[in-house]
């Protein structure tokens, strides 16, 4: 028997029994924006993370960043396009490689989006599955239950696929396990006043909802100008 004092010997014991309890590191993903990356970690494998925010606040900017910095390192990713808004053309000006990027259109359908990523996340075979709920999906997003969340959040878990979404506003609420909130903070634009002038880019700040301390102010480059 050791001779080690008994409270050091328990001791010991209640140091390897944490150890041994400890669940794993989280993978993450890179989301191409150090800023982003160095405030939250990364997006997680495995995890839901909810990107939020108006019109023209960087979010989808923020999306096409990560599917690029995803393809690019050679995995299989998928598109869920509830509105039928994705751009082929600007994605591919911002670095996606269209040829592994699987796009799935639902015919402005909230619900069909989310059984579709539901889908997707349980066959398996994908580093990055992304649903874009877009505009006016929004009322149709709110009546999608909290359960369908919880049953998505459940259908990642333990994957090495992470999930991403991308609306106006917040829906799955606790369900996700990162959120990042695009925050316009002002436009820049060129030419003169009083002439046609064109979008050079919007600045947005991204707060990320789980590191309230950590937020960053970035500039994300608008990859389509728009003339007025």
């Amino acid at each position: 028997m050791s001779a080690a004092p008994l409270p050091k010997r328990l001791e010991s014991l209640l140091e390897e029994s944490r150890n041994w309890q400890a669940p794993p590191p989280v993978e993450t993903i890179s989301s191409g924006i150090p800023e982003i990356d160095i405030a939250t970690g990364g997006l997680p494998r495995g995890g839901l993370t909810e990107i939020f925010g108006p019109l023209s606040s960087g979010r989808m900017s923020l999306l096409l960043s990560i599917l690029a910095e995803a393809t690019a390192r050679g995995e299989v990713c998928a598109l869920v396009d509830a509105e039928d808004v994705f751009d082929p053309c600007s994605a591919a000006a911002a670095g996606v490689r269209l040829d592994r990027l699987l796009w799935v259109r639902c015919q402005h359908s909230a619900e069909q989006a989310l059984k579709a990523a539901d889908l997707l996340v349980q066959g398996g075979g994908f580093g990055l599955v992304a649903m874009d709920l877009g505009e006016t999906s929004l009322r149709a997003a709110w009546r999608i239950s909290l359960a369908s969340w919880f049953r998505l959040r459940r259908a990642v878990e333990h994957t090495p696929t992470a999930l991403v979404t991308v609306a106006r506003q917040s829906n799955a609420g606790t369900c996700a396990s990162l959120q990042l909130e695009c925050m316009r903070q002002r436009t820049d634009w060129s030419g003169v006043r009083g002439v046609s002038r064109l979008l050079r880019g919007v600045e947005t700040r991204v707060a990320s909802m789980q590191k309230a301390a950590q937020k960053s102010k970035i500039c994300l480059p608008v990859f389509t100008a728009a003339a007025i």
